[in-house]
């Protein structure tokens, strides 16, 4: 197989420190594949001395198979593995550890589990808030932050720090250690142990690591102290992929490696062989706009091909009516549903979509699992209000309301089976203000019966109160009250096309049926259009993508507040763009949730 002039350079560089930025649809694994043949083949260096590094058990499973494939060989002696992986068998080695030592990832689930739940937290979506903190304790241990300067995205400072300690003491109980331990304790280990790190440097002369801007602090130091005092560093990644801040991932490290290893050589590897060349130039106007960047021209290997288009809509109801629309058109020229990606930036973006198809029975595939609005404890308060209103009267749905806004109704008022509004009257019989209070709660519940949902929950959140219990909730348990509101104004946002609550009732059955289904069947889903955030799309390719839901605050995302968080979100925005081969649409709303929005800055910057 041939190679382009910089793909050459880097598969024949020989000794000392390199850094080859890849460029999207570049070639870098086929870069990483060739060098070690060449070392093997030409520099005579044995297998057994050469080390690859990637981020993933898949990547590494498929780098070995295609170096197998390059040398002709069902196996080969030349160590490929991940950052843990690799870590792992250090650790293993120096201190006889097992896989009994580890604790699984089920294991430490289930410890957060335990933990968050003693904390009494009201979450979304629990599975979703188990990961973000796993990841988070990761951040804290993998760049060794003191507990005490960490500032958590998900919960307040204190509930984080009582999560963090609490994991802590039930893991050392448990005489274990997490993944986030192995990078740590193998640090510590070379650190304290300079004969044990010699050893190491020994056995592994070449070291070439993949994904480099995707490397955080801990995992950064181990390899520098491997590679040396040869210093046969080979890293490849491009820092314009760089998204994975908030995993503890640090971009600064690739950025300053000229200065960590001052004779390292630099090769570009320029020439896009995935996009065309429309979409690779619109790409690199957007990145262009970041500061902190290696400057790169970047070509595309194909001329041509269709203009960027840019799509404004009134609401994500059209928006999700205009992208199937587009989807349909793609399937009339040949495009096979698999080869079209809808990419959004956070899960919940995708509801609209993702409902458009499951009415329009459109076959879809989701990577990850889509958390259910229909199961936030605001969008459980919502139904069992309409369940009271059709007269469906069950003690869990009274309770789960009665006091959302405060009535100050005590839970023995509904203590039978069949609990009633007369009963609470009979319990309350000699309290006239209580009386007036159900009397209330029961014409409102009756009131409701008359409306459509969408003005159902308007009711629901103006006459009886429940916008006055959310401001309330959120200053007690000291969480921001606007992600509350946002999500009551999304379940209005869904329930405006239902004419009737059974009607509505019946989408949310059919919505969390399919949802569930997806999620068990992920692994195994092969057909249908690929739903993901734009952080999964990283590494993949489609013939067509389109890009939901660009407008300001989402892309970037409102979070993002530095210029440092703004130029990795243009970065995300990037990723998102160059995994379409050869067509990419990007659309924003007008409004959302009835208020007015504008499109992205990125859309801006595309259109100047």
């Amino acid at each position: 197989m041939g190679f382009n002039e910089a793909q050459t350079q880097a598969i024949q560089h020989t000794d000392g420190p390199c850094l080859v930025l890849a460029g999207p649809g570049s070639g870098k694994t086929l870069t990483i594949v060739n060098r070690v043949k060449y070392l093997i083949e030409k520099q005579k260096v044995r297998p057994e001395e050469i080390l690859v590094v990637t981020f993933t058990r898949f990547a590494a499973a498929e780098m070995k198979s295609r170096l197998c494939l390059v040398m002709g060989k069902r196996d080969l002696p030349v160590t490929v593995g991940t950052f843990h992986g690799i870590y792992y068998g250090i650790l293993k080695w120096a201190y006889r550890m097992n896989q009994e030592n580890i604790l699984s990832e089920t294991e430490k689930y289930q410890i957060l589990r335990g933990v968050i739940n003693k904390e009494r937290m009201e979450i979304f979506d629990e599975e979703d808030f188990i990961q973000d903190i796993a990841a988070e304790i990761g951040k804290v241990k993998n760049n060794r932050i003191p507990l005490e300067e960490f500032v958590s995205e998900k919960c307040s400072a204190d509930a984080f720090r009582n999560i963090y300690r609490n994991y802590e003491q039930h893991r050392k109980e448990l005489k274990k250690i997490d993944f986030d331990d192995m990078l740590v304790l193998c640090y510590e280990l070379f650190q304290s142990r300079p004969d044990v790190l010699a050893q190491w440097q020994k056995k592994f002369r070449y070291v070439l690591i993949d994904e480099f801007q995707d490397i955080n602090r801990i995992q950064y130091d181990v390899i520098r102290m491997l590679a040396q005092p040869e210093n046969n560093l080979f890293v490849v990644g491009d820092d314009d992929q760089a998204i994975y801040g908030f995993r503890g991932a640090d971009s600064e490290l690739m950025l300053g490696f000229g200065k960590d290893f001052p004779d390292a050589k630099q090769i570009l590897l320029g020439m896009n062989y995935r996009s065309t060349a429309n979409i690779v130039q619109n790409s690199l106007k957007l990145i262009e706009n970041n500061v902190e960047r290696y400057s790169k021209n970047l070509e595309a290997n194909r001329e041509g091909g269709s203009c960027l288009h840019i799509q404004e809509v009134k609401d994500p109801v059209e928006e999700a009516e205009y992208v199937l629309e587009e989807i349909q058109k793609c399937k009339e020229n040949g495009i096979k549903e698999e080869e079209i990606a809808i990419l959004f930036r956070v899960h919940t973006d995708a509801r609209a979509v993702v409902e458009a198809m499951v009415e329009r029975k459109i076959p879809f595939q989701m990577k990850e699992r889509l958390p259910n609005l229909y199961d936030h404890f605001i969008a459980k308060d919502i139904c069992a209000y309409f369940r009271l209103a059709l007269g469906n009267i069950e003690r869990n749905d009274l309770l789960q309301v009665m006091n959302r806004p405060k009535r100050y109704i005590g839970r023995d008022s509904v203590a039978s089976g069949k609990p009633s509004f007369e009963e609470m009257r009979k319990f309350y019989c000699d309290k006239e203000w209580m009386l007036d209070r159900i009397d209330q709660f029961e014409w409102d519940v009756k009131m409701l019966r008359k409306t459509a949902p969408y003005a159902g929950i308007n009711y629901i959140r103006k006459r009886i109160g429940y916008d006055d219990f959310l401001k309330d909730y959120a200053f007690t348990r000291k969480i921001d009250r606007a992600n509350l509101n946002e999500v009551l104004a999304e379940l209005e946002e869904a329930a405006r096309p239902f004419a009737t609550i059974e009607e509505w009732f019946r989408h949310i059955e059919e919505y969390t049926r399919l949802l569930r289904l997806k999620s068990m069947k992920r692994q195994e889903d092969r057909e249908g259009v690929r739903l993901m955030t734009l952080h999964s799309a990283k590494g993949l390719e489609f013939d067509t993508v389109f890009l939901v839901e660009a407008n300001e605050g989402k892309m970037p995302y409102k979070k993002a507040k530095t210029d440092a968080e703004t130029e990795e979100e243009r970065r995300l925005f990037y990723v998102g763009m160059t995994r379409a081969k050869e067509v990419l649409k990007v659309s924003y709303v007008k409004t959302k949730n009835g208020k007015e929005t504008s499109p992205s800055r990125f859309v801006d910057e595309l259109l100047e």
